[in-house]
């Protein structure tokens, strides 16, 4: 057998695999597809997990600072009803009134950051019935990559089977070559050639 018919069949060889290989790879695209899409749900659900924990943490704070403020004022109005001069209870009165702003301010924080909390547990859930919607396609893209890798397994293994003592009677250059042909060219890589005239150099 002389390089180039071994070669064809070769070639003859492989786009039967390609064939065969194009309808599991449609599959297994897809199913690649559903995988990217559950870990970029997945990636959104934690930073939102982080948020939501990272706001709420501000919130508590905001909140413990206006009951610090609270119990301050109470304190200061106690001292402000026992003032021995109207001096001393006019200071505490400029005190109350200073921390009931700042006290103000905590409050207003911690009920917008409890706001904003609520929001991001909200777009959580969300993503969580998503990445379920998800998981679902994911295990119908599995069972039917696993069912077209059934229909052609044995086929498949038949014709590696052809194919390896034809390519191992071929030099690594040769194989190289053919190759490097087949990913550029795919089912063009070789074709047969019809003489039209050999001594004019016509060839189809």
């Amino acid at each position: 057998m002389t390089v180039t018919e071994n070669l064809v069949k070769v070639f003859l060889v492989d786009k039967q695999l390609r064939g065969l290989q194009s309808r599991l790879k449609g599959a297994e695209s897809f199913l690649a597809d559903q995988v990217k899409q559950l870990g970029s749900l997945d990636g959104q659900q934690k930073t939102l997990e982080q948020s939501h924990k990272t706001t709420l943490a501000k919130a508590n704070e905001a909140d413990g600072e206006t009951k610090r403020l609270d119990a301050r004022m109470a304190a200061l109005k106690s001292q402000m009803d026992n003032a021995q001069t109207n001096k001393e209870y006019k200071a505490f009165l400029t005190e109350i009134n200073t921390i009931k702003a700042d006290r103000d301010r905590s409050e207003t924080a911690a009920v917008e950051l409890m706001q904003k909390a609520d929001e991001i547990k909200k777009q959580v859930e969300s993503l969580g019935g998503q990445r379920g919607e998800r998981e679902s396609v994911k295990k119908v893209a599995e069972g039917d990559r696993e069912k077209r890798y059934t229909e052609i397994k044995d086929r498949l293994a038949e014709l590696e089977a052809q194919r390896k003592p034809l390519a191992e009677a071929l030099t690594s250059d040769i194989v190289a070559l053919y190759n490097r042909l087949l990913q550029q060219r795919g089912d063009d890589a070789m074709a047969a050639v019809e003489i039209s005239d050999f001594k004019r150099g016509e060839f189809h």
